[in-house]
């Protein structure tokens, strides 16, 4: 399968969504990435406004992902956990 990256959102803004997924906030995000949250939930709403759809919910201090946001959260999971053990096994 060949991937044209003009049809994929920026890989920052997947990987802070990501990290926002597994660790359940933007701060816990920013900790793991080693930027600000205001830096992380830039990344996010930027994703989605790129997507147009709603990832996450703000909660005070927690986000709540949303059903796409969940979706999202699981397919990126298993990209980038894929990406790490390609390359853990270099």
């Amino acid at each position: 399968m060949s991937v044209d990256w003009r049809d994929i959102p920026s890989l920052a803004a997947l990987r802070a969504f990501d990290a926002t997924a597994r660790h359940g906030g933007f701060a816990g995000a920013a900790r793991s990435l080693n930027v600000t949250h205001a830096a992380i939930a830039q990344q996010v709403r930027a994703l989605e406004a790129d997507l147009g759809i709603s990832l996450a919910v703000r909660q005070g201090r927690n986000v709540v992902l949303t059903e796409a946001g969940s979706q999202l959260a699981r397919s990126l999971g298993e990209g980038f956990d894929t990406i790490a053990g390609g390359i853990a096994r270099l």
